[in-house]
């Protein structure tokens, strides 16, 4: 288990630099991004681990990227374009 700790916080950490890469003008500050990554890999290896049980380490190693990629994407913020409501003609 402590092997997908780490394995969750060295995945979370690589997702979150690709992100402050990728999308730097669309997160907030970087240091709340890099400290999301991690937190969000380690949390979704414990969710992983939970529910799949010891003994799936790569299992719990793609939960941990998938849950770790949600939170950061819970980061993002629009583009600057705005969509515009249309008004429902009566």
């Amino acid at each position: 288990m402590l092997l997908e700790a780490i394995g969750s916080v060295l995945l979370g950490l690589a997702l979150s630099c690709a992100a402050v890469r990728l999308f730097a003008d669309r997160l907030p500050e970087r240091r709340a991004v890099i400290l999301t990554g991690p937190l969000g890999a380690l949390f979704g290896a414990h969710v992983t681990h939970v529910a799949l049980g010891p003994g799936h380490t790569v299992g719990t190693l793609v939960g941990a990227l998938l849950i770790g990629a949600v939170t950061l994407s819970l980061l993002l913020r629009p583009t600057g374009r705005r969509l515009r409501s249309r008004a429902i003609p009566s």
